[in-house]
């Protein structure tokens, strides 16, 4: 599972991040609206915890993008104040929870875990492109029929290249996204993966799905 945290608290945002850690979950964290509404945007969550008073564009002013643009992450707001009135702004902007603040931490994960079950409800568990489906549950892959093996490295990382399927993803975000590295190692270990999945999902099949874009990255669609 994958958390996006929005909170420009430093102190905070890594307390709740590290709690979130604990679960197992991979997490990111954004100081700002902006930054925030444009990771919700450009990466699959589980589930968004969201401050309500932030730098630039405030909470719900991101909780109202996302949904606008059809966006339909279990949000968690937060908010130092708490009035009855900005709860209901925030609900009726398309929050699934509100939790203020000062809360314990041990409900602000339980809330986050309830989110993600909830979400898990309607979220695609089977993923497609073209004759490739990946099923999330039981993490069988198929490509014309044909069943095919994967490591647990290559599962994430396919799983992430078809849950951003049409989009290029750079060398950096593979890396944090599926190795969890807030830095670059230095080392060719993206290359490394995706040539074997390549290797596994395109060598013999037509029609190639996995396209470096020279320079950029990587991107998993249908025409090169």
């Amino acid at each position: 599972m994958r958390i996006l945290i929005v909170e420009d608290d430093k102190k905070t945002a890594s307390f709740i991040r590290k709690a979130l850690q604990s679960e197992g979950w991979a997490v990111d964290a954004c100081g700002n609206g902006d930054d925030g509404l444009a990771a919700a945007l450009a990466t699959p969550f589980d589930a968004l915890v969201l401050d309500i008073m932030l730098p630039g564009r405030d909470g719900l002013g991101v909780l109202a993008q996302l949904r606008a643009r059809g966006n339909r992450t279990p949000v968690l707001l937060l908010s130092a104040r708490g009035e009855v009135n900005e709860r209901i702004q925030g609900l009726d902007a398309g929050a699934d929870d509100y939790l203020p603040k000062p809360f314990i931490i041990a409900e602000l994960v339980a809330r986050v875990r309830a989110l993600v079950r909830r979400g898990g409800d309607t979220k695609a568990t089977v993923l497609r492109i073209a004759d490739l489906s990946l099923d999330t549950i039981t993490r069988e892959l198929q490509r014309g029929g044909t069943r095919i093996e994967l490591t647990t490295r290559e599962y994430r990382l396919l799983e992430f290249l078809l849950r951003s399927a049409g989009r290029i993803c750079g060398r950096m975000t593979i890396i944090e996204k599926v190795w969890d590295y807030d830095f670059d190692p230095g080392t060719n270990l993206v290359d490394v993966y995706i040539k074997r999945l390549r290797e596994k999902i395109d060598d013999n099949f037509e029609p190639k799905l996995l396209h470096t874009v020279r320079g950029i990255g990587y991107v998993l669609k249908e025409a090169a």
